[in-house]
């Protein structure tokens, strides 16, 4: 007697991705974009379209998404190479769970309305958290979402992660303008400006102040001082230093985070106010450290604030983290089709010389609303500077060069044509 067959398992059908990008922008965060974009494609039978919220998370509360398959294939080959936020981002942060389970509850309902099985948010910390919380609250309305963060900041200061894509781009950029910033100063100081101080993003984490250090190669050479965010500030040391290095070398090149504070805690260039996802609004402190230089020292100064050059400043980015920027949209897909959730691909080291890398998932549990900060031991014992363990990890990041296709002079980025998504619901979001 023959047996019966058994039957086979149903294939499950594929399910529609949510992308969304978060927060500040970047030179690599749409190399990320396309990794993801070509994932999707390379996992047809997992997932059928690929949605883009416009404006990030924004998009997907709205209700106005972009059909990403609208896109040519020249044009997601592009956004490799483009910055900014090609779908749109937002500083919107969505509160806890028990604060505002409505705006959870809105997202799941037009998630079910399209379909969407999966959810890629691109972002940093407090995106890593509000992927954590979207998988939870899924799972207990009945709508099981695979939720998987896509790292990205400027900032570097996602744990568990060798460096975050963003950063390594940022910190050439800031390398090399620190660089060329100090020849100009050299050059003039005798009769004219004997101090330049270069402002740079970091409100807690002073990575990109420190790669402002890599534009020195030995003792002495500019720039003179880092004043980090880990460091509290001493007025009377800094200016020592200021004076101690024109007396020295003619000039003082300084590079100062934004989020430099002094001894008591507060920020030196607080402005009042908070910004949209609750942090203190800084005002400016590259003009503030140029006053008091002036103020007390009475050298000539100039300062200069890098704010969204740094972060957007594709066309001397860095191959590394171009390269690595895509693995992490990559890897991303890989483990949502593998029915990992709520994991962030992090990118671990190797070694250093040569550098190498591979990505391995994390916990978002892990990575959600944790700061790393430069560890002391990166840090001059003076606090001004950075030590060769420092120039150990931070030179690799930097590394190569992938410039991006010239036209008329200019780099030739692409803007994608954002189709929009036939809405579903009869109700609309108020943010």
């Amino acid at each position: 007697m023959r047996k019966p067959a058994k039957k086979k398992a149903a294939k499950s059908r594929p399910r529609n991705a949510f992308y969304a990008q978060s927060g500040g922008v970047t030179a690599v965060i749409n190399a990320s974009a396309a990794g993801v974009i070509d994932g999707a494609r390379a996992h047809r039978r997992h997932i059928g379209k690929v949605y883009a919220g416009r404006d990030g998370i924004v998009g997907g509360l709205t209700e106005d998404l972009i059909d990403v398959s609208a896109e040519s294939p020249a044009t997601i080959r592009g956004l490799r190479y483009t910055p900014s936020g090609a779908f749109g981002s937002a500083r919107f942060k969505l509160k806890g769970l028990e604060q505002n389970r409505a705006e959870y509850e809105r997202l799941i309902e037009v998630f079910r309305a399209h379909d969407i099985g999966y959810f890629f948010y691109n972002g940093g910390n407090d995106s890593m958290d509000t992927a954590l919380k979207v998988s939870q609250i899924g799972e207990a309305l009945g709508y099981p979402i695979t939720c998987v963060g896509v790292p990205k900041t400027v900032d570097n200061d996602l744990p568990l992660t060798d460096c975050c894509p963003g950063f390594g781009s940022v910190a050439k950029y800031i390398a090399v303008s620190t660089r060329e910033a100090a020849l100009d100063v050299a050059s003039m100081a005798r009769t004219s400006t004997k101090v330049f101080v270069l402002e740079v993003m970091g409100r807690h984490a002073g990575w990109i102040a420190a790669a402002g250090g890599l534009a020195g190669e030995k003792a002495g050479d500019p720039p003179q001082i880092i004043l980090f965010p880990e460091i509290a500030f001493d007025e009377t040391a800094f200016l020592a230093k200021v004076k101690q290095s024109v007396d020295a070398n003619g000039y003082c090149v300084i590079v100062v985070s934004e989020g430099v504070k002094k001894p008591d805690g507060k920020f030196l260039a607080e402005a009042g106010g908070k910004d949209a996802f609750g942090h203190a609004q800084l005002g400016g402190v590259g003009p503030v450290i140029a006053q008091l230089v002036k103020d007390k020292l009475g050298y000539k100064y100039h300062w200069a604030v890098a704010d969204y050059l740094q972060r957007a400043a594709r066309h001397i980015a860095s191959k590394t983290d171009v390269e690595q920027a895509y693995a992490v949209g990559r890897s991303a897909v890989d483990y949502a089709v593998k029915g990992m959730n709520a994991v962030m691909p992090a990118i671990i080291r190797k070694s250093s010389k040569p550098y190498r890398w591979k990505i391995e998932p994390v916990l978002l549990a892990q990575v959600a609303n944790v700061e790393k900060k430069v560890p002391r031991d990166f840090i001059t014992a003076d606090g001004f500077g950075i030590t060769a363990a420092c120039r150990r990890y931070l030179a690799p990041l930097i590394a190569g060069e992938d410039y991006p296709p010239f036209k008329d002079g200019l780099p030739a980025y692409v803007r994608i044509k954002g189709k929009p998504v036939k809405r579903k619901l009869a109700t609309d979001y108020k943010l």
